[in-house]
């Protein structure tokens, strides 16, 4: 998706803060609190823990196929159209991966590894972190850390995807913001340096759950093409229904989970509004509060970073808090870190 000092038990010391670090909520914020404060620490220049010598080309070529691939298969898909009686099965599919996987990453890979906006035990983070795998955003280690380092130097020298600090040569006019938006959206996945993982997730690396996860990255992504196509075929009976229920599921669902996440980096700096006081240029942006299961609203979050509740509004829809509160309901989950309404008050925006 604030950063001061921190130690993980058994790590190194790194300068990320206990707030997002931490693996036991403290403080305030251990009862559902948070402590108010921005977090934000820009650092001057580039981050001097971030791997030197831009994307590695193997890298490089992966993240092509990754981004290419599901556009190919949208086109299959279509084309069968005109082939194959179409079934609102193959759409049904897409839908319940796109949610499932979508909340993956939103709960999970954000909200609880990222932020630890509560805490879980082994078997509940086992599912979060192999669902958020399924939609082929990465490796739960590399998207953490990428996304740590991202509100350490939230639109600033040094954030990996900000639509603001990056070739302020194209900053300007229509063509100016164009290029931010490719930039934060997509054109940061080949041009990223490495970040230093043992620096950013010491915490994941430390721990056997998320490590296994991590380290099995391909076979969460295979089994998240698997499920699809077995349930094409199971519900059609067919072959076709397989390598539809494949496509539609796959590469399809993929494209749709892509570019709604990708949207947050760039959309929700660019457009939107900013009831609270941040140091950034974050925006809640309701479009993706809805499409992205409440991580578009995006400003709440950055002056909130660690808060399991996005929506800060009875009105603001937040798929991902509502996940997060049934599960606190049925006890599988404690420490859900809420901001207090004093909190709330002092960052809101009174102009």
């Amino acid at each position: 998706m604030g950063f001061g000092s921190s130690s993980n038990s058994g790590s190194a010391v790194i300068d990320l803060p206990a707030s997002v670090l931490a693996s036991e909520p403290k403080g305030a914020m251990a009862h559902g609190q948070d402590d108010g404060l921005d977090h934000h620490d820009h650092a001057s220049g580039h981050d001097a823990h971030e791997l030197k010598g831009g994307c590695p080309p193997r890298i490089r070529l992966i993240t092509l196929i990754t981004v290419v691939f599901p556009f190919v298969a949208l086109a299959i898909v279509i084309a069968a159209m005109w082939q194959v009686p179409f079934h609102g099965t193959y759409i049904a599919i897409m839908v319940g991966m796109y949610v499932s996987t979508g909340i993956g990453i939103g709960t999970g890979f954000h909200r609880l590894f990222t932020h630890k906006s509560f805490t879980a035990g082994p078997y509940v983070r086992f599912f979060w972190a192999a669902l958020g795998s399924m939609a082929v955003e990465g490796a739960l280690t590399t998207w953490v850390a990428e996304h740590r380092k991202h509100h350490q130097h939230s639109d600033a020298p040094g954030d990996p995807h900000s639509p603001h600090a990056h070739h302020p040569e194209h900053s300007e006019g229509v063509s100016g913001v164009l290029y931010s938006f490719y930039y934060a959206h997509v054109g940061w996945l080949f041009h990223n340096s490495p970040t230093e993982l043992e620096r950013y997730v010491p915490d994941l690396l430390a721990d056997p759950v998320t490590n296994f996860v991590s380290r099995t990255y391909w076979w969460w992504v295979g089994l998240g093409m698997v499920i699809p196509a077995a349930l094409g075929g199971l519900l059609t009976g067919t072959w076709t229904g397989v390598f539809l229920g494949f496509l539609w599921g796959g590469p399809v669902r993929t494209l749709v989970v892509h570019h709604i996440t990708w949207c947050i980096n760039s959309v929700c700096h660019l457009w939107g509004t900013r009831p609270f006081r941040t140091s950034d240029h974050s925006r809640d942006n309701p479009i993706f509060g809805i499409l992205a299961f409440g991580e578009g609203w995006h400003n709440a979050h950055h002056a909130f970073p660690t808060s399991a509740r996005h929506g800060l509004a009875w009105w603001k829809v937040d798929i991902n808090y509502i996940v997060i509160r049934t599960m606190e309901l049925m006890g599988i989950i404690k420490n859900v870190r809420r901001p207090s309404q004093k909190s709330l008050d002092a960052k809101r925006r009174t102009v």
